[in-house]
């Protein structure tokens, strides 16, 4: 796991700026309970910013300061990527252990291994209740494709649930402008900017277009879909081009409004004390030259940002949903009932007898 190193002697404007771009590069901090109660509140609105909770970030800061004179050598990856559902191995002829992380999450798949075969049966059918988004009584290839995301995605939600319980101040069900601004900036705004050119006020307009495009009704309040959608931008469509423009502005150190090649360098390396660059810094200067830069300008403009950080991947979650359908597909009518998926039910979720068979072929082999 790399670590941000941070100069002792950092202002607190400065110390936010690094850890909001450790939050991007998802490095994680050491534990400090005695960190000053303005620097946690830095902290926190970065949090807040990303997603992401105060305490795994806090834990770290002591270690930050003992290493400040390291410097990182990790490269920063600002790419989006659609991971993979399962490290398993995809070998139904061998056992479904993939198809079950991907269709209920790794966790919750285990708790499916230590159930009876009924246990699982009935679990699985009270499952596809909810899989079956119109309530037609068929689970169509997008219905499936949609669980799944939601499945490989339960810890946002997980993320989202402890953040609410301290946004809603009021208890009202929805999450305003003004109870997130409250919770998250509070008193610091009464302090003067530091000397550095960082800004708590450009960091907060900053939160506010962004709860803006979250806010899809425009009341300034947002319910737990919209909420989430503010949290964890990058999951959401209509969220796509605020994650570009708050990258380029990241990035984009000259203000004009594009990335050229020392900023894109930049970003991902300080070159200062070193001789030589690294070999992955020399392909990265190849790589924006000749494929970030589309229009062969020197610049990356949104369009081409976008392409770069948010790529067209492959969809893992709607090829799982076609191969369960088609598995578990009786009557060949393109979509499933809940009779053929609980028919199925092994393919789907796991169970004692699953987990029993498995070691059996496990002592075998031995």
């Amino acid at each position: 796991m790399a670590v941000a190193f941070l100069e002792p002697d950092w202002s607190v404007g400065v110390l936010a700026q690094e850890v909001h771009g450790c939050v991007s590069e998802g490095r994680i901090y050491s534990r400090n309970d005695e960190l000053p109660r303005r620097n946690r509140q830095v902290l926190q609105i970065v949090c807040r910013e990303r997603g992401m909770e105060l305490r795994p970030l806090v834990m770290c800061f002591a270690l930050c300061v003992v290493y400040a004179t390291s410097k990182p050598t990790d490269k920063k990856d600002r790419v989006h990527h659609d991971e993979p559902l399962s490290k398993k191995e995809h070998d139904d002829a061998e056992n479904f252990d993939y198809d079950h992380e991907a269709f209920l999450g790794q966790e919750e798949a285990k708790t499916f291994d230590q159930l009876t075969p009924e246990e699982s049966k009935e679990r699985l059918g009270m499952l596809v209740e909810r899989i079956d988004e119109d309530k037609d009584g068929y689970v169509t290839v997008d219905e499936m494709k949609n669980w799944i995301k939601h499945a490989q995605k339960r810890w946002i939600y997980d993320d989202v649930d402890r953040q609410w319980k301290s946004h809603d101040l009021n208890g009202d069900g929805v999450v305003s402008w003004e109870e997130y601004k409250n919770a998250t900036y509070g008193y610091i705004l009464d302090d003067p900017d530091p000397d550095d050119g960082f800004s708590y006020k450009q960091m907060m307009a900053r939160d506010e277009r962004r709860f803006k495009m979250a806010d899809q009704d425009h009341d300034m309040k947002a319910n737990k879909e919209e909420f989430t959608a503010f949290l964890h931008p990058e999951e959401y469509d209509h969220m796509k081009d605020i994650v570009v423009l708050e990258t380029m502005e990241d990035i984009d150190k000259n203000g004009d409004g594009l990335i050229d090649l020392d900023e894109y360098i930049g970003d991902m390396y300080n070159h200062e004390g070193d001789a030589t660059e690294p070999e992955w810094v020399k392909t990265e200067r190849e790589q924006f030259t000749e494929f970030r830069d589309k229009n062969k300008d020197g610049k990356m403009d949104k369009d081409e940002t976008r392409d770069w950080i948010l790529p067209s991947d492959y969809d893992h979650a709607e090829a799982e949903a076609k191969h369960l359908v088609y598995e578990s597909d009786a009557d060949k009518d393109g979509r499933l009932t809940k009779a053929e998926i609980v028919d199925k039910y092994d393919l789907f979720v796991g169970s004692q007898a699953t987990d029993f068979g498995e070691a059996l072929t496990r002592h075998d082999e031995f």
